[in-house]
């Protein structure tokens, strides 16, 4: 199903597990055509007024990873485009609450009461990065759904107090699902290394890289 990519270090049993307390790992959670049929979707999406860009950050700094906001912003989120649609596309809200409901259980108070508003789209090329970094932009305690395609990447995700160790290393490939929420919700999380040319050549991304789908809900005030 994938590209060469080298030895896997990470997760060789690849099962379903809590990383962390309230950090759940799900590999290869969408099958090859549904992750297809997903990059064909993000195409169409990250066009127009809501194309993938490189966001500069409040210290000047530009991001190497390629963004954009999908469905509800947040006031003081950087990625502002005009024009952008407001309404989340209805397939990602869906796979929002399948995420919480795998991760958790359906009938887990987080399933029940999760409503996406809201999906970031990052692309990363071989050289891109993200550094160490809490997700503060969402007022409310719901969990950030995340959703890998193309590439592997090394994620690391870390504590909740500063963004050194500990933190540990995990493998996302494309299909996995990751859900960070509970315990984990405000951990220090980010992706130090993209391996390029692992991703299948029938997902239709021409020149490699991976695409990272989070949905996540901006409804509430309720941190």
């Amino acid at each position: 199903m994938r590209g060469p990519g080298g030895p896997e270090l990470f997760q060789l049993d690849r099962e379903a597990r809590e990383i962390a307390p309230g950090a759940v790992h799900v590999p290869d959670w969408l099958s090859l055509s549904e992750q297809q049929e997903l990059v064909a979707a993000a195409r169409l999406w990250c066009s127009g007024s809501a194309r993938l860009r490189h966001q500069r950050m409040p210290g000047g700094g530009v991001m190497s990873v390629k963004s954009t906001v999908l469905g509800q912003s947040w006031p003081r989120y950087k990625v502002q485009q005009a024009g952008r649609p407001e309404a989340l596309p209805e397939r990602l809200g869906t796979l929002g609450v399948a995420g919480v409901s795998r991760a958790y259980g359906q009938d887990s108070p987080e399933a029940v009461a999760f409503e996406p508003t809201t999906a970031v789209v990052n692309f990363y090329d071989a050289d891109a990065r993200m550094g160490m970094h809490q997700d503060l932009d969402e007022s409310g305690p719901d969990p950030i759904v995340s959703i890998s395609l193309g590439d592997t990447c090394i994620f690391r995700l870390g504590n909740l107090e500063h963004r050194g160790r500990p933190y540990q290393d995990i493998e996302l490939k494309s299909g996995d699902l990751l859900v960070f929420g509970r315990s984990s919700r405000w951990a220090f999380h980010g992706v130090p290394a993209v391996k390029a040319g692992t991703g299948d050549a029938s997902l239709g991304m021409r020149n490699g890289g991976r695409i990272n789908i989070t949905v996540r809900s901006t409804r509430h005030d309720r941190r």
